[in-house]
């Protein structure tokens, strides 16, 4: 039975859009990478979902979702084949790195009226300014909610017990790797994002990302709260033994907070949970029947919580100032993809989508023999 997961590439942050796109499929590991350029409205998502439709019954497919609107995608990746389908357009713009022998371009401005798309040049040309707009109002907010969220950050890591920490982490160590040896030839890491920041709030698709563990680690984390040092030791430890790793990053620390570890080779998942991104146990063995073992982890039970106590009423503060300034975030890229929407209004009732099909047909062959 094939596995569907689904996650994001990419994501909408406080340092504006960052991209993870690189990790999803290696030069080396590819037999093929297709980036699809054309512009809003010209059916990149759709082209993308058929593909994925076709060979749903017999490929592994992950599903990678677009932050600006997570009903679309910005890519797939079929696995078994080793080839990825991505939208090469901005702001996750993706060009050949081997033409040719590994990467293909699909452009659907070719199947396009630029004659009739170009009537409407002045008010595109003004929407995408607003849209631009409304996208650094929202990414100034989530600006703001980071300097809170450091905020929280540093009372939580000030009450911290480090050496408890450390322990249940060796415990964690000697638990999942007994029978690893360390390895001459270190694992491989790729990153993504299980949540993302979007103008419907905070989506995530972490059960999707459970299916076939059948070991999960819930880590339950006050908003704030920094478990790097937890999920670094338990990456290097996979790393060090040659075991490939599937980091999830976080949205407001992009750059640096793993939330979230697979490791595929030991069917083992670590998942943080807090207010922001929650699921349940029952919700877990509901959805995955591979799961034999889940272990609940609270870090608030490794906190000096005389200090947290002497600090709640600020924590209260700053948790309250935190989900203003993210709501104020979700509203501007709710009003960017409002805006944006608008012009792909533009674009699809000039688009030759009889010409796109046969386009569609032709690339299904092509995958297949691949």
């Amino acid at each position: 039975m094939s596995i569907e997961r689904h996650y994001f590439p990419g994501n909408n942050t406080p340092m504006g859009f960052y991209s993870y796109y690189r990790y999803i499929l290696g030069q080396r590991e590819a037999n093929k990478i297709i980036c699809i350029k054309g512009g809003p409205g010209t059916g990149k998502s759709t082209f993308m979902k058929k593909i994925a439709d076709s060979f749903k019954d017999t490929e592994d497919i992950d599903y990678l979702h677009c932050s600006a609107d997570e009903g679309s995608l910005d890519g797939i990746l079929l696995k078994n084949k080793k080839i990825a389908l991505i939208d090469g357009t901005s702001p996750h713009i993706t060009d050949p790195v081997t033409p040719g022998a590994v990467d293909k371009i699909i452009n659907l401005g070719e199947y396009w009226n630029e004659d009739a798309i170009a009537i409407n040049k002045e008010e595109i040309i003004d929407l995408n300014e607003e849209t631009s707009k409304w996208y650094r109002i929202a990414y100034n907010y989530l600006n703001a909610a980071k300097s809170v969220y450091r905020s929280l950050e540093e009372i939580y890591n000030n009450a911290v017990e480090s050496s408890e920490v450390y322990r249940i982490a060796a415990d964690v160590i000697v638990d999942i790797y007994s029978n690893k040896a360390i390895s001459f030839v270190p694992g491989k890491r790729k990153k993504f994002f299980a949540s993302a920041i979007t103008g419907n709030g905070n989506v995530n698709f972490l059960n999707s990302l459970l299916k076939n563990m059948r070991k999960i680690y819930l880590i339950n984390s006050p908003v704030g709260f920094s478990n790097n040092s937890f999920m670094e030791i338990i990456t290097e430890g996979a790393i060090y033994r040659g075991l490939d790793i599937e980091e999830f990053y976080c949205s407001i620390c992009p750059e640096e907070k793993i939330e979230h570890l697979l490791i595929p080779e030991l069917a083992t998942a670590f998942i943080t949970l807090n207010e922001y991104h929650d699921i349940e146990p029952w919700e877990i063995t509901e959805y995955n029947d591979e799961c034999q073992e889940i272990v609940l982890i609270d870090m608030n039970d490794y906190m000096n919580q005389l200090l947290i106590g002497r600090d709640d009423s600020l924590i209260l503060m700053l948790k309250e100032e935190f989900d203003i300034l993210m709501n104020k975030g979700y509203k501007y890229l709710n009003k960017a993809k409002e805006v944006h929407m608008k012009v792909e209004s533009m674009y699809i009732p000039n688009m030759n989508f009889t010409e796109i099909s046969d386009l569609l047909k032709k690339v299904q062959a092509e995958i297949n023999i691949l």
